[in-house]
């Protein structure tokens, strides 16, 4: 009888950001994510230059977690959740934790995208969500080995989530969503009237 295994596996962390403490207000945390957002005209300079849409802080403001407390709780929880997947992954880290690269938050709106991209340099990446109105986009993750499928026919419609070349999360508002950084993902076309609003970051090791 032939045997058929599933190699190589590309994991996807998904959990409740209150799993661990300290615990987060999300209503503090979303109107912190709108203060911080008024006030950072570098942050809007930048995304005005760039053509982004929305809000970002991630090439304006390095120092979330210094600048405000509840952040800096944030951080706490997350380095939790990393070190949870980490385990998971079966990593060799020499007896190095995993540490914080760098945090930003994203504000997208009605017709806001964010296109197919890695986070070079760093190992875990990841997202946990602030608000995400009835509508928007799910996050897109796209099979690492898709360039390599030069000849291979589509996949069937009912095909097993394992096999299909994309993969949909919809997230809910409190959720932390972890991959690692090498996994392309996007965030298709936000639908919905109401903003989408997240907190991305990266782990890096050594």
């Amino acid at each position: 009888m032939a045997e058929i295994s599933s190699l190589f596996a590309t994991r996807l962390y998904r959990a409740r950001l209150s799993e661990h403490a300290p615990a987060i207000d999300p209503q503090e945390l979303y109107d912190s994510c709108y203060s911080i957002a008024e006030d950072d005209e570098a942050g809007d300079a930048w995304c005005e230059a760039n053509g982004y849409p929305g809000y970002t802080s991630y090439a304006s403001l390095t120092d979330l977690p210094w600048r405000f407390p509840i952040f800096a709780d944030l951080v706490r929880a997350l380095d939790a959740h990393v070190a949870a997947f980490a385990r998971d992954l079966a990593f060799d880290l020499g007896g190095k934790a995993l540490e914080l690269e760098d945090i930003w938050i994203n504000i997208l709106p009605e017709g806001g995208s964010h296109s197919g991209h890695i986070h070079p340099h760093s190992v875990i990446s990841g997202t946990t969500y602030v608000s995400m109105p009835e509508g928007t986009s799910a996050l897109r993750l796209e099979d690492p080995r898709l360039p390599m499928m030069m000849a291979a026919p589509p996949r069937a419609k009912d095909a097993p989530a394992e096999l299909r070349a994309f993969h949909y999360e919809a997230p809910e508002v409190g959720d932390v969503l972890l991959w690692e950084s090498w996994l392309r993902h996007e965030v298709p076309l936000n639908r919905s009237e109401g903003e989408r609003v997240s907190v991305s970051f990266n782990y890096k090791w050594g």
